[in-house]
């Protein structure tokens, strides 16, 4: 059997002890000063009684000492909370020799008593060393040299000086006193030793909460550097793939219709997988920030389940899996798009897992909520990664990082999405026998048949009709500040090549000379596209602001599109609160054609 060594720090144990004994020096020093003022009193007052009775001059001189070592005890240096814990040896031996010398000049009275055979002084004195002994196990026994150096010396005094009569009387009451000494001593003992076990673990507890508090706070610097990090690649990557997505588009355009086009779909493809990863990780700093607000309301879970079964058919059969997404009539209340962001993750993962088999989505009944359940016939999780699978990069036996299986970031956004809906995730899995996710929702009752909503809709509409519809209602001038040329000169080609007459800058003067321009030749702009992150650190909100607010001179204020490749969550915050609509990198052109429509329509419902 082999044992593993752990490693000791000798200055910690040296610290820690030196803690512990600052605390047992500052336990004895608290009743130092009345200890000693009542000490000197009953002296007095013991001395007086004795001599009164005894009449024995010896007792003066012995009266005399014990006083003026109470005095020397009281008027020399003591310590104080002011003192270093490297100094509580020095103070633990001073206060061990102060009350060593008490005891030793109160060790002399016994043998001037106890030879006179006055019973009645006796019997007074052995109380009086009793007494002092308990006193003493109690207020000396954090230190235990000073708990010997006190009562050792004084008792021992009595027990010899009653053993040397040699009558059985005396004897016995020596006898009584060894018994008595040695019990004092060992509760003291036992005391001393629990005092400094509680002291130690009390600091050792101190100092493991000081770690974790620093782990907490390493762990925290992480988590924000990381974010940072993620979030200035996110933006440097989106920049040139927004110019890329925006060229691409305007050649799919051009060559629609022709044999190769077929390279510009494939392009395009390949664009929109990458942008896909990157939204994922904008999704995360979206939730992070709260700039996202669920819209809770009745929803079909047959109307949700349809556009899952669609999304998702032609992977299963890409992986000869069956997927089977059963119809149950349930109304829930929830946010239905993000309700089947979380559901589109769960199925995404479970079809991503699994080899052989399939994945089933069902809704069950279950009092007042409805059990949403995910299950496969995958790989299955092990009970020690249960928890880690919901962080952000963490994936299931995939050390190489196979790009098949996505960035790891799905359950992450499950976990944030259901706290902000308020819709707890249960997992259970077996290892090689499959996993399900159970999302638990308040149930609703059926609602009155309505036409299909705004999500099936929208998903089920062709990517070539959105852009017919959207083009229908573009605006015919627009202006475009960015601080990237390569992105204003796809922008501005994309746009002509739908028929609207694009301006690009690249600065808020060269944006305000070409709208004075505008206003001059009674020509003016109906919609300005602004990058949120300008050159020299400058906030394209406030430029657009700006902008907007003079562009029209004393009609209303142009209205403002935001385009940003920003994942800031304090930046994604204030884009929130400012309620100007935003476009995140790369852009579509059908996701970008359909904002400019919105934005032309808000301000034509506001008119």
């Amino acid at each position: 059997m082999s044992t593993v060594a752990v490693p000791i720090d000798p200055a910690a144990d040296t610290v820690l002890g030196q803690r512990v004994l600052r605390e047992h020096v500052s336990s004895v020093y608290e009743t130092y000063s009345a200890s000693t003022l009542t000490h000197f009193g009953f002296v007095a007052v013991f001395g007086g009684i004795i001599f009164s009775q005894l009449g024995d001059p010896r007792l003066l001189f012995w009266m005399a000492g014990l006083m003026l070592a109470d005095v020397y005890v009281f008027f020399t240096p003591r310590w104080n909370p002011s003192r270093p814990a490297a100094e509580s040896p020095y103070w633990a031996r001073k206060i061990t020799r102060l009350v060593t010398l008490v005891s030793m000049v109160t060790a002399v009275v016994p043998w001037l008593i106890v030879p006179t055979g006055n019973l009645p002084m006796t019997s007074l004195l052995m109380a009086v060393i009793v007494g002092s002994c308990a006193r003493a196990a109690q207020s000396l026994w954090p230190l235990k040299a000073a708990l010997f150096g006190y009562t050792l010396p004084m008792s021992l005094g009595l027990i010899a000086a009653l053993a040397w009569q040699g009558d059985g009387l005396h004897l016995f009451l020596a006898a009584a006193g060894a018994a008595y000494l040695t019990l004092t001593l060992h509760a003291g003992i036992r005391q001393h030793r629990l005092l400094t076990e509680s002291l130690m673990l009390r600091f050792e507890n101190e100092a493991l909460a000081s770690r974790l508090g620093e782990q907490i706070a390493a762990t925290e610097r992480a988590s924000r550097e990381k974010s940072r990090f993620l979030g200035a690649a996110s933006h440097d990557l989106r920049q040139p793939l927004h110019a890329i997505a925006l060229f691409g588009a305007a050649l799919e355009n051009e060559l629609r219709g022709r044999p190769e086009s077929r390279n510009a779909e494939r392009l395009m493809r390949a664009v929109n997988a990458l942008g896909a990863s990157l939204d994922t990780m904008l999704d995360i700093s979206r939730l992070d920030a709260g700039v996202i607000t669920p819209a809770f309301q009745a929803v079909q879970l047959d109307a949700l389940f349809l556009p899952l079964n669609h999304t998702f058919s032609a992977q299963a059969d890409q992986k000869q899996l069956q997927l089977r997404v059963r119809a149950s009539g349930l109304w829930v209340r929830s946010d239905p798009q993000l309700l089947h962001r979380m559901l589109s993750n769960l199925v995404d993962n479970a079809l991503k897992y699994t080899v052989q088999g399939g994945v089933t989505v069902t809704a069950r009944r279950r009092q007042e909520m409805v059990w949403i359940e995910v299950r496969d016939t995958g790989i299955g999780i092990a009970p020690e990664q249960s928890m880690r699978i919901f962080e952000e990069f963490y994936q299931v036996d995939n050390p190489g990082r196979d790009r098949s299986r996505g960035l790891g970031i799905g359950l992450s956004i499950v976990q944030r999405l259901s706290r902000l809906l308020g819709h707890p995730v249960e997992m259970h899995s077996r290892p090689g026998r499959g996993t399900h996710f159970r999302v638990v929702l308040p149930a609703m009752s059926a609602q009155p048949a309505s036409p299909p909503g705004l999500l099936a809709a929208g998903l089920a509409e062709g990517r070539q009709q959105a852009m017919r519809r959207a083009a229908s209602a573009l605006p015919a001038r627009v202006l475009l500040l960015d601080d990237e040329s390569d992105i204003r000169e796809a922008m501005t080609g994309l746009l002509r090549s739908y028929g609207v007459d694009a301006s690009a800058v690249e600065d808020e003067a060269g944006a305000a000379a070409v709208l004075e321009q505008a206003r001059r030749e009674a020509r003016p702009f109906d919609l300005l596209m602004c990058d949120y992150r300008l050159a020299d650190g400058a906030d394209g909100l406030d430029v657009g602001l700006r902008l907007c607010r003079e562009g029209r001179g004393g009609a209303a204020a142009l209205p403002l599109l935001l385009v940003t490749g920003e994942t800031s969550p304090d930046r994604l915050q204030r884009v929130r609160e400012s309620g100007i609509p935003v476009l995140f990198k790369p852009v579509g052109a059908d996701s970008l054609l359909h904002a400019m429509k919105q934005a032309i329509g808000a301000e034509a419902a506001q008119k």
